[in-house]
């Protein structure tokens, strides 16, 4: 099958002096297209992947956990067009959401994790290496179906947006949005840096809820492969040829051009 999604834009990048350990190889904190970020009240991860590629603006919305959205924040989450929400996480992992769901948004829940695949996670479940891009190529490889799941559900989504999300907005969304850029054409240093934004998103969620955030033993884990975060996505990005992963994880053809035309 012919490349239906490569190519394209790249996005102006700012950047912000930083010697946050957890983000850039280069000494700084990516912070490409800040102004993706999306202001929804009670969450904290939010952003658009618009810019990024051939991703066109209002088609795909990265998150963390929408259940806590104030009605306020569900009310900037409808105007601004998302009409499906998928949630990524566990069974038993979603709490009771903090106000109604706007009337006519679907939500369709698709686990990501496997978690029945006990050889998977017995390596990486509770593990220092879970928080980082470490453990994607290894997922990638082990559950190409489940992420082709993921996509067909996005293809096949009524009109308007579509917005994804785990708990933290950072490891099973970082999955997802890694695999959705690339096949839009995203450069791999793209990618990467739009998964260094969650850092800072994440420590701030933690503050503002009163709980400890203690990242020592990931920057241990990092430093003991000899690389950083940054480095993992970016090796993850590179290595990735979505159309044939996806079509070998089962997404037709038909699909994987629906779920292109979707983005664009």
């Amino acid at each position: 099958m012919g490349r239906v999604c490569r190519g394209g834009n790249r996005a102006g990048q700012d950047r912000v002096p930083t010697v946050c350990p957890l983000c850039d190889d280069r000494g700084v904190l990516a912070m490409t297209s800040t102004g993706r970020f999306l202001d929804w009240e009670g969450c904290f991860n939010i952003r658009e992947l618009g810019g990024l590629g051939q991703v066109a603006p209002g088609r795909a919305v990265r998150a963390d956990a929408l259940d806590r959205l104030t009605a306020r924040g569900w009310t900037a989450l409808a105007d601004h067009g998302v009409r499906t929400v998928v949630d990524l996480r566990n069974d038993g992992e979603a709490e009771a959401d903090q106000a109604p769901r706007p009337a006519g948004l679907r939500t369709v829940r698709i686990p990501l994790d496997g978690i029945e695949d006990r050889e998977f996670w017995d390596e990486w479940w509770g593990r220092p290496g879970f928080g980082t891009p470490a453990y994607f190529r290894p997922f990638l490889s082990r559950f190409p179906e489940r992420v082709a799941a993921v996509a067909e559900a996005v293809a096949d989504a009524p009109p308007g947006g579509v917005a994804f999300h785990c708990g933290l907005g950072r490891d099973r969304t970082g999955i997802i949005a890694l695999v959705l850029l690339r096949l839009m054409g995203a450069e791999p240093g793209e990618i990467a840096d739009d998964h260094g934004l969650s850092e800072p998103r994440v420590r701030a969620m933690y503050a503002a809820r009163g709980r400890a955030y203690d990242s020592t033993e990931i920057e241990e884990y990092v430093a003991g492969l000899g690389t950083t975060v940054h480095r993992l996505a970016l090796d993850t990005a590179r290595w990735l040829d979505p159309e044939p992963y996806l079509r070998a994880g089962g997404l037709s053809a038909p699909v994987l051009l629906r779920l292109c035309r979707r983005l664009g």
